[in-house]
Formats: structure tokens, sequence, C-alpha cells
């Protein structure tokens, strides 16, 4: 037995378990594990991403720093055009407002911010 902590999935609330997940696989080159009405996970190169069904979901508004992000993922691409092309046939909207020229952010269709970037984050280790 040990007392190590790893990280499995996120979970993300959503109005539709399923719609996203499809959506995830579809953008990731992942795939459905697990689906039911409330319920729906994705198997990637990267991990596990959960959703969550939740009847009240509100998206959050980005970039308005009056509305609380929530949350948000970043996925490390090495073409940003040919990555942005895949998600956006996908279903996902880009925002106008962008940080910066290594990082493009978008909303999901369930309007959750996600970033495709091409810069890694330096290891402090």
């Amino acid at each position: 037995m040990s007392d190590t902590i790893k990280l499995s999935s996120v979970a993300l609330d959503c109005l539709d378990a399923g719609k996203l997940a499809a959506f995830y696989a579809e953008i990731t080159g992942g795939r459905l594990t697990f689906l039911d009405a409330q319920w729906a996970t994705v198997k990637g190169p990267g991990g596990r991403i959960d959703f969550q069904s939740a009847p009240d979901y509100t998206p959050p508004t980005w970039p308005d720093p009056r509305s609380s992000m929530q949350m948000h993922l970043d996925f490390d691409v090495e073409d940003l055009d040919a990555a942005e092309a895949r998600v956006l046939a996908a279903g996902a909207t880009r925002f106008d407002f962008q940080p910066n020229e290594h990082c493009r952010v978008y909303a999901d269709p369930a309007g959750h911010p996600f970033c495709l970037t091409t810069e890694d984050v330096p290891d402090l280790t």
C-alpha cells in the first residue's frame, strides 16, 4: 500500500454528457468508454475526461473577469492552424480575444473554454 495520489480524470458539467463526450472524443482521437444519461467517459492519448449532465449548467463567459471560467483544458498541438481546423469542424467556437500567438482559445459546444497551445510549460523540478 502507498499514499501516492494520481490524477485519474477531470470531470466537466454540461447539459448533455454524451454530446460533449462525442465532441472531445472527436478532437482528441479518444474513444467513448462509458455512456448513460448522466455520465460519459472519454479515454484518449493524454488521459481520461469525464462528463456529467447538469440540468442547471450555465457556461462561463470568457474573458469577462466578472464571470468565473470555472476551469479550462489545455491541449498540446504541433500545428495551430491544422488543429484549429479540426476543432472548428467538430463544433468548437473560436473566441475573438486571443491572449498570445502560441495559444488559441475556443469554447466547446457546452461553452467551456479550452486552449490549443504549441508552448510546453516548463517543469520546475
